[in-house]
């Protein structure tokens, strides 16, 4: 979701603890610069810890306002790590430029460079664009012939083959999905995640924002459902089960990760105009996941129903590492971070995390990658 549309997200669901959240934050950390960060590196500060369990290695700003054959490399919403050292990032809706998948070539310190592009292709060979695909979450597919992406506008969860591009599949999403009037869920808040599991066989979708039933709590959270469906990489996925999620009063879900059958890691988000953003990322239970789908509505369910989440970090906790910000922030290193994933082990055992930020191909944000090692556990 681009920052305009968020805006409007909050001004529906958003209580004014969501201000103080940031305000909160601006009150102890560094002022944002207005100076341009394009093709800045930063390296971790002595100590460069975000919390016990994060620890920040550095950023890149070397893909902000670039092109690769002709196409912006902006609006980057998504990330999925494919093999080490390589990922895929999904392009959101850039105006009416075409949908896009870029191949990057990606390392720990961080450094990322764009190595190819597969335009995102209806069945006819005609090309989506952001006119009428608002790509969201991905996941590459074992075997590397296809992906999964999620498109936010209707929603969607297409299957697209990298070798031409074309769509050659989707996943069934139930009707009471779909945005209002058709469905109810709200424009803009749907499916913003999607992740995998090692084996290929479980899909998480998460919804951005709760449907019209569920709706917000007395302290300003949202009431959530992330969808699981089970099935085979590369063939058919079936709905298995409705999981029930509450992001932070004033944040929404905007990105998935599957460390294992029994753990996610999710990242949520706000802005707030003229202070900046927040970006908090959990580890989040499964072990004691409740089947919700038999639920007209999350507002009477008991506290027990909801998936349990611990804090892992706060990004505005990391150490700024030289990154400069376009816009206000209550961090510099801050920006509308959309995209999350996890890579392999690192030495000492954590694990490789990497976020990345969406500028909506705007003059006053980032296309920004951030390099964490964390325990996951």
């Amino acid at each position: 979701m681009d920052q305009p549309s968020y805006r409007r997200f909050l001004m529906r669901w958003q209580t004014p603890l969501a201000a103080v959240v940031v305000l909160t934050a601006l009150t102890t950390s560094l002022t944002a610069s207005a100076a341009p960060a394009t093709d800045r590196h930063g390296s971790p500060d002595p100590g460069g810890n975000c919390s016990r369990d994060a620890r920040f290695l550095g950023f890149s700003d070397s893909l902000d306002k670039t092109t690769f054959d002709g196409q912006p490399v902006a609006g980057l919403s998504a990330i999925n790590v494919t093999s080490p050292g390589r990922a895929m990032a999904l392009v959101d809706n850039i105006g009416t430029t075409p949908a896009r998948v870029f191949d990057l070539r990606i390392s720990s310190k961080p450094t990322v460079s764009v190595k190819g592009m597969t335009i995102l292709r209806r069945p006819d060979g005609t090309a989506f664009t952001g006119a009428d695909f608002d790509g969201e979450g991905l996941v590459a597919e074992r075997g590397g012939k296809t992906i999964l992406a999620t498109s936010e506008r209707e929603p969607s969860i297409r299957r697209f083959r990298l070798s031409d591009g074309k769509e050659i599949a989707s996943l069934p999403v139930p009707a009471r999905f779909q945005v209002a009037p058709a469905g109810e869920a709200t424009s803009n808040a749907t499916f913003e995640s999607l992740a995998v599991s090692p084996d290929g066989h479980s899909l998480f979708a998460g919804m951005e924002g709760p449907l019209a039933p569920d709706g917000t709590d007395a302290s300003g959270s949202t009431r959530n459902r992330i969808l699981r469906y089970a099935g085979t990489p590369g063939h058919g996925y079936r709905l298995a089960e409705q999981l029930a999620y509450k992001p932070d009063p004033g944040l929404a879900l905007v990105e998935l990760a599957v460390v294992n059958r029994n753990e996610l890691v999710s990242m949520e988000r706000t802005f707030t105009p003229g202070v900046g953003n927040t970006i908090r990322v959990f580890t989040v239970s499964l072990r004691k996941a409740v089947d919700v789908s038999g639920r007209e509505s999350l507002a009477d369910a008991p506290a027990k129903v909801f998936l349990q989440k611990k804090l892992l970090f706060d990004l505005v906790n990391c150490p700024p590492s030289g990154a400069v910000a376009k816009q206000p922030q209550p961090n510099p290193l801050l920006d509308n971070v959309e995209g999350l994933a996890l890579g392999g082990y690192l030495p000492g055992g954590r694990r490789q995390l990497y976020l990345l930020s969406d500028d909506n191909g705007g003059a006053t944000q980032i296309t920004r990658l951030y390099s964490l090692a964390v325990d996951v556990h």
